[in-house]
């Protein structure tokens, strides 16, 4: 299996279309936001890992999400991941990220100890 792509999201939607085939709408990409109040704050943004498995592989794994600020881990989430060879699937991660202050938060994904890809989250300051 292998990580087709990791992005931050406000919402998500799945439509079938002839074919058979699916669609996957993706609402408020994003991978920065302004923060909701002054810092020191939580946030629980909602990370999407999206994931394909090629025919003849095996279609179950682990996922992991570690999340690094200034290359110290401040949280992790595993889960169990079933993907029918030659389809996709994905997998919803959210998080508890306490800041002290703004700045950038990296979350690190992986299949199985394999390979990583790494996403960054910035939380900015209020808006007047």
């Amino acid at each position: 299996m292998n990580i087709v792509a990791a992005v931050f999201i406000e919402g998500i939607d799945l439509r079938s279309v002839p074919g058979p085939s699916t669609r996957i709408d993706l609402t408020g990409v994003h991978f920065s936001m302004a923060a909701p109040s002054p810092a020191p704050l939580t946030v629980e943004p909602h990370l999407l890992v999206l994931v394909h498995c090629p025919p003849g592989e095996p279609g179950s794994g682990a996922l992991e999400v570690t999340y690094h600020r200034h290359g110290e881990k401040v949280a992790r989430n595993v889960q169990p991941l079933e993907v029918e060879p030659g389809k996709f699937n994905y997998r919803l991660v959210r998080a508890e990220l306490a800041f002290e202050d703004y700045g950038t938060v990296e979350a690190h994904c992986r299949l199985d100890l394999g390979p990583q890809t790494t996403v960054p989250f910035t939380l900015l300051p209020p808006v007047d």
